[in-house]
């Protein structure tokens, strides 16, 4: 490193955040728009192309953290502009911690993600996020970290991306 800290990682769930359950109508006052709709047909028509603009004004490393692994790269990651991006890659639990994480109530992710950033602050964009999730994480991870929850009947808003930035600019 040149004297400066490393940039924190945000880790981006798919499936919710940028690709929303609900019915894609998004309002004026907070959604990203109707974008997401102009895309053309099938699920992919939900992503909001301007996502990835924000995104990649954030003042971090993005990283996938989705059950679409690499797919994100190739069928994502251009519907947004993105460049191809490094991928968490999800490992089996073993018994002792699935066990654990069903007892503490922890989304399947949460262990994985702390390993990953390895002490690095770090941004987790998800739909699957609870308030256990953050304990273990404090508990467990010796920086900085911001579990944001994004409901994904709504996906991704303006006033997520506001938070997010503001929240990784004061790191």
């Amino acid at each position: 490193m040149t004297g400066h800290q490393e940039r924190p990682l945000l880790f981006l769930d798919v499936d919710g955040p940028l690709l929303p359950f609900g019915d894609g109508a998004r309002s004026s006052s907070g959604g990203l728009g109707d974008g997401a709709r102009s895309s053309g047909g099938g699920h992919l028509a939900r992503l909001d192309p301007r996502a990835g603009l924000r995104l990649a004004a954030l003042p971090c490393h993005l990283v996938w953290a989705t059950t679409w692994e690499d797919r994100a790269n190739t069928e994502i990651a251009p519907r947004l502009g993105l460049p191809r991006l490094p991928v968490v890659n999800w490992p089996e639990p073993s018994p002792e911690d699935e066990r654990e994480d069903r007892w503490f109530g922890l989304c399947w992710k949460t262990r994985t993600l702390v390993a990953w950033a390895s002490g690095r602050p770090f941004v987790w964009i998800d739909d699957e996020i609870t308030d256990a999730d953050r304990a273990w994480v404090s508990a467990h991870h010796p920086g900085r970290a911001l579990l944001h929850h994004v409901p994904s009947a709504r996906g991704l808003t303006g006033d997520d991306f506001t938070a997010l930035d503001h929240w990784l600019r004061a790191v």
